[in-house]
């Protein structure tokens, strides 16, 4: 029996672990605290489009095909679990001034060149939609194709389907991959990675998010993902249940995940600036994580040697290329490598930590 070590309990680990126990391996997963880290305060917006901007074809390229993964990839864990892990299904981008809205239409002409439509909207248009939104806001960029997912029903998901696939699940740390007896190890240990790989392109980037509760007597949240940019900083709420997601702050602060007044602060103050009424909502949790950034904004996705396969730096697209990420990494442990993980190759980067040995601290 082939035997596995994933090392990282996060979302990305915990779907590599599943889909890799479902095509036959043994698989233990090694974290000290699973299901705690980046993917816990993830605000869960699957926006590859929206997001994009001429002259990164490349991740826009791997984000479509990430959002593509999606809907089997839900359907799937929904049938494990019973979590429906879907909470918006479209996404609104909206400027409030003639610059942001001048950088909507630039972005939708730019995806038009490679099939995707989007809908350039002005000044009513957004607020037929999304009557609740800030009179100030003047146009809008519409991606009927692009949901969000809540993220804490997705580790949900994800740790039942690893339960009912067998998944060993070790709350351990772990200090050196040489140490692990497993037949193969995949590291998914996000902005720690390199700590376990030193020379490893991931770096941690500091985002701070709010989750606010809707109250009775209040205006009801908005239906889509609601982006925006405001004072320069970008802002975006996303729908819950109980409320509203509201992220988020982007600082190279090292591995503090202090959550900072400033932070909080200039959060709420942007997303009331786009959504008034966002002032009467309770304050909920108040929360900082550290994404696993790369040079290019692309994950590592592939053999760091012989034994060892990177799955790791997926910065702030980790739930979006979170399917498209477990499906990679099954086929990467049986020698196949897809054409568009290319993209994703950690040999991309000309250092020679990629080729080093995986043990501890060298």
């Amino acid at each position: 029996m082939r035997t596995l070590a994933v090392v990282g309990g996060g979302a990305v680990g915990l779907a590599v672990a599943w889909r890799a126990a479902e095509a036959g391996w043994t698989v233990t997963v090694f974290d000290p605290a699973p299901g705690s880290g980046a993917s816990f305060v993830a605000g869960g917006m699957l926006a590859p489009l929206s997001e994009g901007w001429p002259g990164e074809e490349r991740v826009l390229a791997f984000g479509a095909a990430a959002l593509a993964e999606w809907p089997a990839f839900a359907e799937q864990l929904r049938a494990i679990s019973g979590e429906s892990v879907f909470v918006a299904d479209e996404t609104l981008t909206v400027a409030l001034d003639g610059a942001d809205a001048a950088d909507l239409r630039t972005v939708a002409q730019w995806l038009a060149g490679f099939g995707h439509d989007l809908r350039v909207l002005d000044r009513a248009g957004v607020r037929a939609l999304e009557p609740a939104l800030a009179r100030t806001v003047r146009a809008g960029l519409l991606a009927t194709t692009e949901p969000a997912i809540d993220n804490r029903r997705v580790l949900r998901a994800l740790d039942a389907a690893c339960v009912a696939s067998g998944v060993e699940i070790r709350a351990e740390a772990v200090v050196a991959l040489d140490d692990l007896p497993h037949d193969r190890v995949v590291l998914a240990a996000g902005a720690r990675s390199a700590e376990l790989w030193p020379g490893l392109p991931v770096r941690p980037v500091k985002g701070e998010i709010l989750r606010l509760r809707h109250r009775p007597g209040v205006s009801a949240p908005p239906s889509r993902v609601i982006r925006a940019r405001v004072h320069g900083r970008q802002v975006y709420m996303v729908p819950r249940a109980d409320g509203i997601v509201v992220g988020a702050t982007q600082y190279e602060a090292g591995f503090d995940t202090t959550v900072t007044v400033g932070g909080v602060r200039d959060l709420i103050a942007d997303a009331e600036t786009v959504l008034p009424g966002i002032g009467e909502y309770e304050l909920a949790e108040a929360s900082a994580g550290s994404r696993p950034a790369t040079p290019d904004n692309l994950p590592l996705l592939g053999p760091l040697d012989d034994r060892v396969v990177a799955a790791t730096g997926h910065g702030r697209n980790g739930m979006l290329t979170l399917a498209l990420t477990a499906v990679t990494v099954a086929r990467l442990l049986d020698g196949v490598v897809p054409d568009y993980a290319e993209a994703a190759s950690p040999q991309r980067f000309s250092t020679s930590a990629l080729s080093s040995s995986p043990g501890g601290v060298r």
